[in-house]
C-alpha cells in the first residue's frame, strides 16, 4: 500500500525542474512560517503567568541565590 507522502513524492519528481524549483521555494517560505508561529508560541509561554511561568520563576531563584555557572565552565570548549 502507497502512502499519501509517496504518491506526493513520486509526483514531485515528475516535474519540470521549474515547476520543482517552484514547489521548492513554497515549501521553504512554508517552513519559515512555521518557524515564526513556534516563536510567538514561545514569545506567549514566557509571558507573566505564561505556561513557562514556573520555569522562569524557578531559573531566576536559582541566579540570585548562586546555583548557577558560567556557560563556559559548563561547556566544554575543546
Amino acid at each position: 500500500m502507497t502512502t499519501r507522502v509517496e504518491q506526493i513524492a513520486e509526483q514531485v519528481k515528475s516535474l519540470p525542474s521549474s515547476e520543482r524549483e517552484e514547489l521548492l521555494a513554497w515549501l521553504a517560505e512554508f517552513e519559515l512560517g512555521q518557524v515564526d508561529a513556534w516563536d510567538a508560541e514561545i514569545a506567549r509561554d514566557t509571558l507573566p503567568g505564561g505556561r513557562m511561568q514556573h520555569v522562569l520563576d524557578r531559573v531566576r531563584r536559582d541566579i540570585a541565590e548562586g546555583r548557577t555557572k558560567p556557560l563556559g565552565e559548563v561547556i566544554d570548549n575543546d
